[in-house]
Parts: C-alpha cells; structure tokens; sequence
C-alpha cells in the first residue's frame, strides 16, 4: 500500500508543482542562456531502481561542457564542500545554493525513474567503485534524500551512506512527508542544500 500511495504522491506533487512553477522555470531559462552560452538543461545518467540506467534531468548550473573535463572525484568533493567550484556559472551559484537546479527532476519523477523522496542517484563509475553502493539500488532513487536535508555537501561519504541506510530501514511515508517539508523549508528560508 505504502508504494501505490507514494506513487500517486510524486505523480500528484510534481504535476502540481511544474504547473505552478512554470513562470519561475520560464524566468531561471531566461537567465541561465543570458548568464552562460550552452543549453537550459543539463541531462546526465545516473543508474535507478534495480540498474536501470536513465537520464537526470537538471537546470545548467555549468559553464557549456564542463563536465566532460576529467576531474578527480575528491577534487569535485572539495569544490562543493567549499562551493568554490570554478567550472559554475554566475546563475549556476545561486541555482544551486537555493536547490533550484533540481526542479527539472519532477519531469524525471513523472516518468517514473526517481521519486520525491529517496537516496540520491549515483553515476555508474561510483557503483562500480564501491560494491557498498549496490544496496541503493534496491530502492527507487529520489530527488530529496534523508542525506541533503541532514547537511548533503557537509556530510562526508560515510555519513551519507549512513542516512540512505537509515531511510531503507525506516521508510514509509510519515517519514518522506517529514523529509519533503524540511527541503520545502530549506529552499524557502534559503538555506538551500
């Protein structure tokens, strides 16, 4: 029952929240082509529920094909901890501050790869790195997770591998409302991620 409701939740909340957001989606557009040359959106795979591969949808908050640079995972790590990563643009700063850049996800959410609520989608060279990361896929990847509203780039990898089991072990929709109000919260007061 829990599955069929949590279905019926992401499909009802993210129509309603990319009908009402579109002016805003409209506007971030507007700024991300006039801050940057290079495309709205940013698509990148990531691996889901039982290893199927498909496409996270996001706002472009990179300069145009940075991330085909090859850059160390701990370089990358150090750059959002210390959110001075130079590839980002001007409009890319504050979309991510505010976890705007996110938004597109509710696209990914309709089409059933992602849900509201659930560890966060890694990509396929991480997996492969770490065979501890498996057990993420036994779960339907979210757009928010226990680990970003407990302090995600603060967190070091343990801890959030930590809050993922945490959430598996304790899921049930009690506890995604609870996570979802606290990420509303978060990009209100504008704490952001």
């Amino acid at each position: 029952m829990y599955f069929i409701v949590k279905r019926i939740m992401d499909i009802t909340i993210s129509a309603l929240a990319l009908l009402l957001l579109a002016p805003l989606l409209f506007v971030i557009a507007l700024f991300i082509k006039m801050d940057s040359p290079g495309p709205v959106f940013f698509a990148q795979s990531r691996v889901g529920y039982k290893k199927k591969i498909f496409k996270i949808l996001k706002f472009r908050t990179m300069a145009k094909d940075a991330d085909k640079v090859d850059i160390a995972v701990q370089q990358v790590r150090d750059w959002e901890i210390n959110s001075n990563d130079p590839r980002v643009t001007r409009v890319g700063k504050w979309l991510r501050k505010t976890g705007v850049d996110e938004i597109p996800q509710f696209f990914n959410v309709l089409k059933g790869d992602m849900s509201l609520v659930g560890p966060r989608p890694y990509y396929q060279p991480r997996i492969d790195a770490d065979p501890n990361l498996e057990e993420r896929l036994s779960i339907t990847p979210g757009c928010i997770s226990l680990a970003i509203v407990s302090g995600r780039v603060r967190l070091s990898e343990e801890e959030i591998k930590k809050y993922d089991r945490e959430y598996q072990n304790k899921r049930g929709l009690w506890l995604d409302i609870k996570i979802l109000l606290k990420a509303v919260y978060l990009v209100i007061s504008g704490k952001g991620f």
